[in-house]
């Protein structure tokens, strides 16, 4: 047989638009000569030809997105055309290698859109009588795992007679996705209100390219979730954020229940908890608008998730009114610097001049920018002439508030700022703000109504619970309403 063969990589279904950036990245990491369409649709599954199996393992090894992949041995549109192709498939060939009598296999039938019972996926089972199994069978640890996958659409309330599409084959790898239970932020140690998905920061270490021996760079750290992500994946980590507070650990906790935090509480903990200690360099308190990195530095990657504004205020050290005077420190003196408003269009503006600075050529800057859905449009994303945008994934946040995940590649050594100045009427915090006050005011509006008409109707509202759940129950009314 031929080492180039067809494979499916089914994937789960969140953070759709993430997929492609995610294996494109991953292709590019590995070197691998597989070659992409444009775009899959949003279909749970792709079909990859003439690819090799060395070459879809080391993607697996890496996607947090893939749920499994599959080395396709026949489909079909209906169940007359599967088993045709089954059987014309090379049966002989198939029950030599996989179904022979000194190894064990197992079935797994999967579908997409449809629950079948146990007793369908029997029949399924059994409809493949033709193929010559001869070994055991062994469900839990089995030599060779088969897949039965049926995909029945996209659309639950509109499912078909029969599936989409049949497709049966050979289980060649699961994805990673467990990394994200074994980097839980509820069993971590060390964790703040803004502490990120331990999926997303995958996403963003698979789309930065962090590989074993990199130097990895977080210029907004908080608490540190993304270089937990670069350090899974073999890169050293450094970190800085402006708050002290939050990098040593004396912040409120966020933890339901907890009132203080314990004293060893920071980003190394969360190191030492998961065993990445070896790959941890330093994380240091920065003004990120002036940065005290020599020049020199350099990193493979720049992944970080600058503040908004909403959660964490944006941020940048000023000097005092009146100028500096002259002061005698000591080692136990505290200093508090004053800061003020550190605009969106400045913040990404020195983002991409730092990252023009210290990333090597052909480095990645992942980071997430905030947008209004209604006025996003591909001019307001922050440019700059040594870098190209090659990936640019939206995540849907409250509202019409959604954030962007722009992974930028840095393709010449000097460049400058562009269009930069189009965040200048941009206030995502303010608008966001706006939004929510308007929604809180029909709300308001919303329940006073209902009650006055309830009243009128001679309805005695007894409790708070029940004027609540009147409330409750018009609000989502009007808004379908609205939304026609």
């Amino acid at each position: 047989m031929s080492s180039l063969r067809r494979f499916l990589l089914y994937f789960a279904q969140e953070n759709i638009e993430f997929r492609y950036p995610e294996i494109k990245s991953l292709i590019q990491l590995f070197n691998l000569e597989i070659k992409l369409p444009n775009s899959f649709g949003e279909t749970p599954y792709w079909i990859l030809d003439d690819v090799d199996e060395q070459d879809v393992r080391k993607i697996a090894s890496r996607s947090v997105s893939l749920r499994y992949i599959v080395e396709v041995f026949s489909s079909g549109k209906n169940y007359k055309s599967f088993h045709e192709n089954l059987k014309n498939f090379s049966i002989s060939d198939l029950s030599k290698k996989y179904a022979s009598a000194d190894s064990s296999f197992r079935i797994t039938v999967d579908t997409y859109n449809k629950r079948i019972e146990h007793a369908e996926k029997i029949q399924r089972i059994e409809s493949l009588d033709y193929i010559d199994y001869k070994g055991k069978i062994d469900l839990k640890n089995p030599e060779n795992n088969f897949i039965y996958f049926e995909y029945w659409g996209l659309d639950p309330t509109n499912v078909p007679e029969e599936p989409v599409e049949i497709i049966f084959g050979r289980w060649i790898s699961d994805g990673q996705r467990d990394i994200t239970k074994s980097i839980s932020l509820k069993t971590r140690k060390f964790i703040g209100n803004t502490s990120m998905n331990p999926l997303l920061s995958l996403l963003m270490a698979n789309q930065g390219l962090c590989d074993k021996n990199h130097i990895v760079f977080d210029p907004f750290a908080g608490t540190g979730s993304i270089l937990i992500a670069a350090a899974k994946f073999g890169s050293f980590v450094i970190g800085s954020d402006i708050d002290y507070l939050m990098l040593h650990g004396r912040t409120k906790p966020s933890r339901v229940r907890q009132k203080v935090r314990e004293e060893d509480e920071n980003i190394k903990s969360n190191m030492i908890q998961y065993n990445l200690q070896h790959l941890y360099v330093d994380i240091f308190v920065s003004d990120f608008s002036n940065c005290p990195l020599n020049d020199a530095i350099e990193f493979d990657s720049i992944i970080t998730d600058p503040p908004y504004g909403i959660r964490e205020k944006m941020a940048q050290v000023v000097p005092k009114e009146g100028g500096r005077k002259s002061t005698v420190l000591t080692e136990d003196a505290k200093h508090y610097p004053s800061t003020s408003n550190y605009s969106i269009n400045s913040m990404y503006g020195d983002l991409l001049n730092f990252a023009a600075k210290h990333l090597k050529l052909h480095g990645r800057l992942v980071c997430w920018f905030p947008v209004n859905r209604d006025d996003y449009h591909e001019e307001l994303l922050p440019r700059h002439s040594a870098f190209q945008i090659i990936a640019n994934s939206e995540q849907k946040l409250n509202g019409d508030a959604t954030r962007r995940l722009l992974t930028y590649e840095k393709v010449k050594e000097s460049g400058e700022i562009v269009d930069v100045d189009a965040l200048e009427t941009f206030d995502f915090r303010q608008k966001y703000f706006t939004q929510a006050t308007n929604i809180k005011e029909k709300r308001l509006a919303t329940h006073h109504r209902n009650i006055i008409e309830a009243q009128k109707r001679g309805k005695i509202i007894e409790n708070l619970a029940e004027r609540k759940k009147l409330s409750n129950k018009k609000f989502h009314l009007d808004n379908e309403h609205s939304d026609k």
